[in-house]
């Protein structure tokens, strides 16, 4: 959070972890495996915060916190400073919705899109049968889907369709926040841009907060005002977009953004460096995690955890930075 900020953020996360038991093998011992990691975020209303990390870093353990279907470890959740579960889940639930990966599995095939869209309403009791098909249809239009669908399935429609189905069942409640998991990595690339431009006027029309996750950085900077980078269930870098991807401080972060597509043919397809294999979340390495694949590692990376360490708006947790390093810390 800038410290301009008087109001708090609308969705704060502080040294949050989630640590699950998991047993390896039939007659093997439960070990801790730490999905998230004394994670600290906030979100300021009206902003993008992106989230991005290679599948398996913790990406969706976190959203699923955010939205109240996983109790953390340790740490605090807050809503506009208050504990969320001092909350009343009702109310929460009309504040936060969210928009999941793949729209097919996300939609009963048994109901048709007025049931999916208006079950929101009928949870909650809002309103009577005219008046939530009257918002279904409220909500379609501003999707940009005819009011016809309403009476289809969402197997007679696209996945860009069904998309825009989950986007207005999110909608529908008017929330505040929308939790986005990879919400177009599941559809074609013509498409994924649709959707992109539907969310950027969607937060614009209706002054709606992102927490928008992807491994993808080039959609996230499509959309995101700032992005935090995951690695191992650890925030690694954080920064307004422009900083980021002008000035990538973390080694994992550049190596992410050297393996976004470019629309030069010369190039060929982009590799990150970084080797097929990533690290056993059970048994993570010592010191910084991700000195094993780290192409400016040095002795105190495998030995000694980095601290986070801020300069402004950006932060980054590596060796490269810090009083240690002699580079200038806020």
């Amino acid at each position: 959070m800038s410290e301009g900020n008087a109001s708090p953020p609308v969705l704060e996360l502080r040294n949050v972890s989630k640590t699950y038991q998991i047993k390896q093998g039939m007659f093997g011992e439960r070990k801790p495996l730490k999905a998230v990691n004394d994670v600290s975020l906030s979100l300021q209303r009206g902003d993008v915060l992106g989230l991005v990390g290679e599948s398996g870093c913790g990406k969706s353990t976190l959203a699923k916190i955010l939205l109240g279907l996983e109790a953390p470890t340790s740490g605090e959740v807050l809503v506009d400073g208050e504990p969320i579960g001092a909350q009343n889940r009702r109310l929460l639930a009309r504040r936060i919705q969210p928009i999941f990966q793949d729209p097919y599995s996300s939609l009963n095939p048994r109901k048709s899109i007025r049931d999916i869209i208006s079950l929101p309403l009928r949870v909650h009791g809002i309103g009577d049968s005219a008046s939530q098909d009257k918002a279904v249809r409220e909500i379609l239009d501003v999707v940009g889907l005819p009011s016809r669908v309403m009476n289809s399935y969402p197997s007679q429609m696209s996945g860009g369709q069904r998309q825009r189905v989950a986007i207005a069942r999110a909608l529908i409640m008017k929330p505040e926040v929308v939790v986005c998991d990879e919400p177009t990595s599941a559809l074609d690339v013509s498409v994924q841009s649709q959707i992109l431009n539907l969310l950027g006027e969607l937060r614009r029309e209706f002054g709606l907060t992102y927490l928008f996750i992807s491994h993808n950085l080039a959609v996230v900077e499509h959309l995101a005002t700032r992005v935090a980078v995951m690695y191992l269930g650890r925030i690694v870098e954080e920064a307004p977009v422009g900083a980021l991807f002008d000035e990538p401080r973390h080694p994992y972060t550049e190596a992410l953004l050297a393996s976004v597509l470019t629309p030069e043919p010369d190039l060929g397809v982009p590799d990150t460096h970084l080797g097929a294999t990533y690290p056993n979340p059970i048994e993570p390495p010592t010191g910084c995690h991700f000195h094993p694949r780290c192409a400016r590692v040095m002795e105190r990376c495998k030995g000694v955890a980095p601290q986070i360490t801020c300069d402004g708006e950006h932060s980054v947790e590596c060796h490269l930075y810090g009083r240690e390093s002699g580079q200038a810390v806020a």
